[in-house]
């Protein structure tokens, strides 16, 4: 178990003068005043230590100071139910870490139309157990291609046809009186090419331009070149453009409307720290800090996942933690296995960074797990993580809003027999049905030719078989598919974390064929997982005789179990439990309450549960906690699962 950070010294210094707010606290009330610099006192030293490792001592100080104050003029403004969920959070710090968290993921116009009619979907959340909203980007993107509307142009404004800013602080209200925590996302690596900032640079503003990578020639570029990779090889090439009003190369990570950032500018992270609190006071939880790798540039490496970036982090969230207490950070980072864990914090930044962080990992295995119907290389994979901090925790997901890119290490693949190079391609060739036998439904995106490098696009019906189970009328394998997709998504409800739901998925719902009829959206087949909720199928959820009634009830029964499950708590830790069955993945949580034994059957047959198994880890007499039955064990001793099977086994309170 990794041991929480110890609590700051009391004998050391303050590093901001506690008086340098006092002008901005004045008429609060005494305790209100009190509360403020109990909590400086505590994130101070987070805050410096953070800005000391990126800046200048004498910038860093400066910068301190001045970002305690935006802290302080949040605080201030602050609404009395935000001030009463920060004093929630505080005595209950691991409120994203109970099993009754359950979230769900979407475009609001694709969700709802609009953030009113979001409001009016809130029975429809509940019903899924949901007490997590991620709504995708919403803020005013870019006009033309805006990247999923992850091209902003402007931080503080709603896009007009989803609604008002006012329209989202009463829907942020509305979730929170149904127990449901929103979250947006905060881009922090790029901003559009006509947000304010890129304008004012491209007018000649030198303060404005400073705060992008801009470079006269291609001298520097090149350099960087060398060992950059490229985001979207396809439609967006190279890492640098060339912009006619700067009459310079602008850095460009994902696309050529989209300018990085240079953070290496303090004005660049007081800039965010004014946005995360704006976000904070309209009622928003937990910020998803996007592209979050990217945000330091170092020659000679890839320019992701730098130091630097885990300190910047630790400093905005200690700025959170001042004032808006309540509100948690997310990091998405879709990196490599072994780079995961940083971005919830180790070694100094231990509890010190984001609160949570995506488990890519465990979404590719589930789905290596679907493909080749063995376990091998998901167990060795999984085990090879280290243990996250115990004040931290995962999203879990089968799939989002993105493509799947197929993050197999080369390491773990040839611990089992097979090349990282060749299971990738399979996966590749798999999900997209060009392998033969597989009945997925998926895309090929981003097919680099210099790598090979391919990934995938597609709902979890498509990818699992079920749309083209449907579409050929075959019941058995419309059967076969409810079954992998209720025991894929049992994996990620009962790993631990907040386990996320993309819309859609849990009605069944196939790809969108259509997706490329928006010229917006043309060539970029992501959309065709991005469909619009299906309100024919929605309409059947309460119907156990069709596909749209089996998967919500599958995903409903999971969210419930879950929340009554104290051993799902992600203060425990999973690990793989020993393995004798190639088709079987075992896992293990010990929590002080009890064990938690976890069977899931990857293949379609039946397959065993090796009956010495069941002694040795003490789970002779356990019950399924998904179905309340207490498992048979066969002639041979062995505990059976059917195809698909799934069983969480524990012993009754």
């Amino acid at each position: 178990m990794v041991t929480p950070p110890e609590p700051p010294d009391a004998t050391v210094p303050p590093v901001v003068d506690p008086d340098v707010v006092a002008d901005l606290l004045d008429g609060q009330s005494p305790d209100r005043r009190s509360m403020f610099h109990a909590r400086l006192r505590r994130w101070q030293g987070d805050l410096h230590a953070g800005l000391a490792e990126v800046y200048e001592s004498d910038v860093a100080a400066e910068l301190a100071t001045r970002v305690v104050r935006s802290a302080a003029v949040a605080f201030v403004e602050r609404d009395d139910d935000l001030h009463r969920l920060d004093l929630d959070r505080i005595l209950a710090p691991d409120w994203l870490q109970h099993p009754r968290m359950v979230g769900y993921a979407a475009y609001t116009e694709r969700f709802a139309g609009t953030l009113e009619a979001v409001v009016d979907r809130i029975p429809y959340l509940q019903e899924l157990g949901v007490t997590y909203l991620h709504l995708m980007p919403l803020m005013q993107p870019r006009a033309g291609d805006d990247d999923g509307g992850y091209a902003v142009a402007d931080h503080r404004t709603v896009r007009p046809d989803l609604g008002t800013v006012d329209d989202l602080r009463d829907l942020a209200t509305q979730l929170r009186g149904a127990g449901i925590s929103l979250v947006l996302d905060l881009v922090v690596n790029h901003v559009a090419d006509d947000h304010p900032w890129a304008r004012a640079a491209r007018d000649g503003d030198a303060e404005k331009r400073a705060w992008f990578h801009v470079f006269e020639d291609r001298t520097v570029p090149d350099a960087f070149e060398a060992t950059l990779p490229e985001v979207f090889p396809d439609f967006a090439p190279g890492n640098f453009t060339f912009v006619e009003d700067l009459d310079a190369w602008v850095w460009t990570t994902f696309n050529d409307f989209q300018w990085d950032l240079d953070w290496s500018n303090p004005d660049v992270f007081a800039a965010f720290v004014d946005i995360v609190l704006y976000l904070a006071n309209l009622g928003v939880e937990v910020v998803r800090l996007d592209a979050i790798a990217f945000l330091w540039k170092r020659l000679g490496t890839t320019c992701q996942g730098q130091p630097e970036v885990h300190a910047l982090v630790r400093a905005l969230r200690a700025v959170a933690r001042i004032a808006c207490p309540a509100v948690a950070f997310k990091a998405e980072a879709i990196v490599a296995p072994g780079d995961l864990v940083a971005y919830l914090g180790h070694g100094r930044f231990t509890g010190r960074v984001s609160d949570l962080a995506y488990h890519n990992s465990l979404m590719v295995q589930a789905w290596s797990m679907l493909a080749t119907g063995e376990v091998w290389l998901a167990a060795r994979a999984l085990s090879e993580l280290p243990d996250v901090p115990t004040s931290s925790t995962w999203i879990t997901y089968l799939r989002c809003h993105d493509d799947i890119g197929w993050a197999i290490d080369d390491g773990d693949a040839a611990a089992v027999g097979v090349t990282g190079h060749g299971h990738r391609s399979f996966l590749a060739d798999w999900f997209s049905g060009d392998f033969p036998g597989s009945p997925a439904r998926g895309l090929v995106f981003q097919h680099n030719p210099a790598t090979g490098d391919r990934r995938t696009s597609g709902t979890a019906a498509s990818l699992v078989g079920l749309e083209a189970a449907e579409e050929a009328g075959d019941p058995a394998a419309v059967d076969l598919a409810v079954a992998a997709l209720r025991m894929a998504h049992a994996l990620v409800y009962g790993w631990g974390g907040v386990p996320v739901l993309w819309s859609g998925d849990e009605l069944g719902q196939p790809n969108d064929a259509d997706w490329a009829q928006d010229p917006r959206h043309a060539d970029d087949n992501r959309w065709a997982h991005r469909p619009v909720l299906d309100h024919d199928r929605a309409a059947r959820r309460h119907d156990p005789s069709t596909v749209p009634g089996r998967v919500f009830a599958d995903l409903a029964t999971l969210a419930r179990v879950r929340a009554g499950l104290e051993r799902l708590h992600a203060g425990t830790q999973a690990r793989i439990g020993p393995l004798d069955d190639p088709g079987v993945l075992v896992t293990v949580r010990d929590h002080p309450i009890g064990r938690l034994v976890g069977l899931y059957n990857v293949t379609a047959e039946h397959r065993p549960w090796h009956g010495h198994r069941v002694d040795e880890l003490g789970m002779d007499g356990a019950v399924d906690a998904l179905t309340g039955y207490h498992p048979e064990r066969g002639v041979d001793g062995h505990v059976w699962l059917e195809p698909y099977g799934v069983r969480w086994l524990v012993h009754p309170d």
